[in-house]
């Protein structure tokens, strides 16, 4: 179903008729509360509600039936089945394929769950034996990841933490998803550290065309304050730390964010990045890695947000 509100496109009639019979005071009125017991009653999908100018208005505004962020035990558990790589991962795996074969060899996994991405591309890819993969989440996530990690991966490759500041000196900043779910933004947190990473590879991000502002998220067990940027703005935050943009891409497999009732706020599709810094690597042209997902070349306000959406 096209989204005339996000492509730009005009509308045909019928459609425009349609969303002025839908804007009706009564019939917005019921379809306010449709979507709201949807959202409130949510156990299984990826819901939003709600646009809001902060992150703490965002939180306040969930219902009480459920916890906030991912720092319970039912979130914790939510990805323990899914350790695969998904079709729109494959342009992240192209660049750390890359990134190792240039030699770097630590990986700072922001939001990472339980090693959702490490068990997954280890199947796809030949990790060196000197490297160092290391997931920052909440602390009920990063607890049962180092529970599972101590079964799965005996070899200590895999570490956990729920500190930010230990991005500080890693070669490859990798974000899965999470950057929505931060309570600060990329900018706040990175200008903080005392060495910053390399390279910074970013996928499935929700980045507006013109908007920025916060949603509310339902993930089935809890709600999230979720952080949606304006693209010029996320370019002027990673150029004011130093970065230079190598190369984009677009995660059609990975759905849209859907806001019914302000369609206008709505993220399309969800995006990829790689930047680095303090380099004179020249970008590469962004169809290096096809929107399929297909690899190209021989190889391709609290931390209760800190979670990728996988």
């Amino acid at each position: 179903m096209t989204n005339y509100a996000v492509t730009g496109d005009k509308p045909p009639a019928w459609s425009r008729l349609v969303q002025q019979f839908l804007g009706l005071p009564g019939i917005s009125g019921v379809r306010a509360r449709l979507h709201e017991r949807a959202f409130r009653e949510n156990t299984s999908k990826n819901l939003f509600r709600g646009v809001y100018s902060s992150y703490e208005a965002a939180r306040m505004s969930a219902p009480g039936n459920r916890s906030l962020g991912y720092d319970n035990a039912e979130s914790a558990a939510m990805y323990f089945g899914h350790m695969e790589a998904d079709s729109y991962d494959y342009p992240a795996i192209f660049w750390l394929a890359r990134s190792f074969a240039e030699g770097s060899r630590s990986v700072f996994d922001v939001g990472g769950h339980i090693g959702i991405k490490f068990y997954a591309f280890k199947r796809l890819l030949e990790f060196p034996v000197d490297m160092s993969w290391t997931v920052c989440d909440v602390p009920a996530v990063a607890a049962r990841g180092a529970t599972v990690a101590a079964k799965r991966e005996p070899s200590g490759r895999l570490r956990f933490t729920s500190d930010y500041a230990q991005v500080s000196g890693t070669d490859v900043l990798f974000a899965s998803g999470v950057i929505q779910y931060l309570p600060m933004t990329l900018r706040e947190w990175l200008s903080t550290v005392p060495q910053l990473p390399r390279r910074i590879i970013l996928n499935t991000s929700a980045i507006h065309p013109d908007k920025s502002f916060f949603t509310l998220n339902s993930i089935g067990t809890a709600y999230c304050p979720y952080r949606v940027t304006a693209e010029a703005d996320f370019f002027d935050q990673m150029k004011s730390l130093g970065y230079t943009k190598i190369d984009e891409w677009r995660t059609p497999g990975k759905g849209s964010l859907r806001l019914p009732l302000t369609p206008s706020y709505e993220v399309a599709e969800y995006s990829g990045y790689v930047f680095d810094r303090g380099t004179q690597v020249p970008p590469i042209a962004s169809s290096s890695v096809n929107q399929s997902g297909n690899q190209s070349g021989n190889q391709s306000g609290n931390q209760s947000g800190n979670q990728s959406g996988n």
